[in-house]
């Protein structure tokens, strides 16, 4: 099933630039809590609380006034301790109940309250002027529930909840649909509160008694004519999200998306054989920059690798070259002249043949133990006692005329390196130095600061300035003419370093001096 679900986004997924979903992206989460306050009723919620709240000033003033007017009523004196806070709101657009549309009245079962009469009389101006700014509807209603002006006048709301609440003392609002309601705006249908309306009963109290209630009821503040209301703040918004949203998107792709542009250019450059040059980007980020480190080293392995190719062909046609020409030769001329040679001169040019099709042997050998150290694969967790090896090494090659010696500085001999490259790293070197008419050889073990480090010295005729340069390029020896291929060292500095160390020749007063470096295990 899941696997199923992925082939399918897989296959209809749309291969978009970097650059598109980094700004798709956050622009998205730009737009989250602009999406937020509509959908979730944030924004359109404030704007009914803010009707509830304008419901509940109209309605306490009317109420107070009316109070204070109301025949009987005594003068009550002014507390010093009054509170003055924001009135609270109750409604919610998330939770609140909404209760049809208010009931029409029914008939009064007893006549007007003659006081509740009179004192509309005098506040019919107040009410005509606040009706007309707020456009709610404002309706006094006396002891028994009975409406005193406005729609339905002379008839009886006791029967509607938020009244007989307000008559019992408590002031009351609540929502009721609203039949009038008719579409303004095209995408009104997404605000919930458009169709609803705001009732809001509250109690007239005279001497401790309630005498009456004031009933405002109004439409909330339309969602869309409130961002209307807000329509420069909500601009201004946009723009600076938009253009800060550019801004990001603009440094993350000189930061990040140029970087790897300039990055696949490079590897295209490379692939065709052509010198790159990367240029580094202005605007540094960590994992790009150590990107950039870790391409500049493969780039630079890559053409150190071409060129040891590019050589090692060259100096293996010409390694070839000769024995080729030599046996060729020689073919030819016992072809053309086998009749009237000599048995000797017979046998002369067949050991030509045989001495060079040897030598051609040794090099393949040796190109295939070359091939084998370069492309050998540790497991890096093979650790030997380089002691025992080494004691091997020297008594195999020592002699009354050949002295091989082994010393360590250090109690501790293990190092990350198997026996058999160990071996013949230092049988080449021990062999070179007989070769070079070397007495003697001593093999210096010393081991610091985690790496061991194992010197072979010798008292021959050391190396020549000239030669030290190229001592560990294939094919080069100075000893041609006593069989060397010219592969040994090149070999043994491959084992080394397959096996995370190195093989250098290092300075020495007489003789010659070479350094392996291990990781000391």
């Amino acid at each position: 099933m899941i696997a199923a679900f992925k082939q399918l986004v897989a296959r209809h997924w749309p291969v978009l630039r970097f650059r598109s979903i980094i700004f798709g992206t956050l622009l998205f989460v730009a737009a989250l809590p602009g999406l937020g306050a509509v959908f979730l009723r944030v924004y359109e919620n404030a704007l009914v609380r803010r009707t509830e709240a304008e419901l509940i000033a109209q309605s306490t003033a009317l109420a107070a006034s009316a109070s204070i007017i109301w025949p009987g009523a005594i003068e009550q004196p002014t507390p010093s301790n009054v509170r003055f806070e924001e009135p609270v709101t109750e409604v919610d657009l998330q939770s609140a109940t909404v209760l049809p549309e208010r009931p029409a009245p029914v008939r009064a079962r007893m006549p007007i309250d003659q006081g509740a009469a009179g004192v509309l009389q005098r506040l019919k101006p107040v009410i005509t002027q606040t009706k007309a700014v707020t456009l709610a509807s404002i309706q006094l209603l006396d002891r028994n529930a009975i409406i005193l002006n406005g729609y339905g006048m002379g008839g009886s709301l006791i029967h509607a909840p938020e009244v007989a609440a307000a008559l019992r003392g408590k002031a009351t609002t609540v929502f009721r649909d609203n039949a009038s309601y008719r579409q303004t705006y095209p995408l009104e249908w997404l605000s919930r509160a458009s169709s609803l309306r705001l009732h809001h009963a509250r109690p007239i109290r005279v001497n401790g008694q309630v005498v009456g209630a004031v009933l405002v009821s109004r439409s909330p503040r339309a969602l869309f004519k409130g961002m209307y209301e807000d329509r420069g703040k909500i601009a201004l918004g946009v723009i600076v999200i938009f253009g800060t949203l550019v801004l990001i998107s603009a440094i993350l792709a000189r930061a990040i998306v140029r970087p790897i542009e300039n990055l696949s250019r490079a590897t295209h450059t490379m692939a065709t054989g052509r010198a790159i040059t990367l240029q580094r980007p202005s605007l540094q980020v960590v994992e790009v920059r150590a990107l950039y480190d870790d391409f500049e080293k493969m780039a630079e392995a890559i053409a150190q690798r071409s060129r040891y190719l590019r050589d090692f062909a060259a100096a293996l046609s010409h390694e070839f070259k000769t024995p080729l020409a030599s046996i060729s030769g020689a073919i030819e001329l016992l072809e053309d002249h086998a009749d009237t040679m000599s048995d000797a001169d017979r046998q002369k040019f067949l050991g030509n043949m045989a001495v060079d099709a040897d030598r051609l042997s040794r090099l393949v050998r040796r190109m295939m133990e070359l091939a084998k150290a370069d492309m050998q694969l540790p497991n890096g967790t093979e650790r030997i006692d380089v002691m025992p090896v080494l004691a091997k090494i020297a008594d195999s090659y020592r002699s009354p005329s050949f002295v091989v010696q082994v010393q360590a500085a250090s109690p501790r001999s293990g190092a990350l390196i198997d026996h058999i490259s160990l071996e013949r790293i230092a049988a080449t070197l021990v062999e070179n130095s007989k070769q070079a008419g070397a007495t003697k050889v001593l093999i210096y073990i010393r081991y610091m600061d985690g790496q061991m480090t194992i010197a072979f010295e010798d008292d021959g005729d050391g190396i020549s300035e000239a030669d030290r340069a190229r001592i560990f390029e294939p094919f080069f020896t100075s000893k041609r003419h006593k069989g060397g291929t010219g592969m040994g060292l090149s070999i043994a500095r491959s084992l080394a370093e397959a096996h995370g160390g190195t093989l250098g020749l290092a300075h020495s007063n007489q003789g010659a001096r070479f350094k392996l470096a291990l990781t000391s295990g």
